[in-house]
């Protein structure tokens, strides 16, 4: 049981830390590269697409997180399964209190062009949101650890 729950939760997190790290490498820098009006599109429908699949995907990591944590409660590398459970739930409240609300706002535009605080807006979640994927990295490297030991 114990090694399918693993595969499970590496494929479960890597994946979505992949997902994340596109985002921030090859989707964002291409969307800067659109006209005014295409980038609006394009940047609220990924808004909306990813917006509503990501808490589920992010609550789904933690949950196999912490059952990795207490199946491994008393063996070697359950110091960096509750490191990488912790790092997981900053990384949650931080995307609540940071990330959503931009996200938000820009899903929800009503005009068909970015306007500047827009553009800004947008800026500064790319820029937090690569903290994010760092910080999930991390999380990643402490589980990969503690069910190795």
């Amino acid at each position: 049981m114990q090694p399918i729950l693993d595969v499970v939760t590496i494929l479960c997190i890597g994946l979505m830390i992949g997902a994340e790290f596109t985002v921030s490498a090859f989707i964002n820098p291409i969307l800067q590269q659109l006209g005014a009006s295409a980038q609006a599109h394009a940047t609220q429908l990924f808004a909306r697409k990813l917006g509503a699949i990501m808490p589920f995907w992010y609550a789904l990591s933690l949950l196999l997180l912490i059952a990795e944590t207490i199946i491994a409660w008393h063996a070697p590398g359950m110091a960096f399964l509750v490191s990488a459970s912790a790092i997981w739930v900053a990384v949650i409240v931080f995307t609540l209190m940071f990330l959503v609300p931009i996200n938000n706002r820009i899903a929800n535009a009503e005009s068909g062009a970015f306007t500047p605080a827009l553009r800004r807006q947008h800026t500064q979640w790319d820029i937090l949101h690569r903290g994010r994927v760092l910080a999930l990295s991390v999380a990643m490297i402490c589980m990969l650890v503690g069910i190795r030991m």
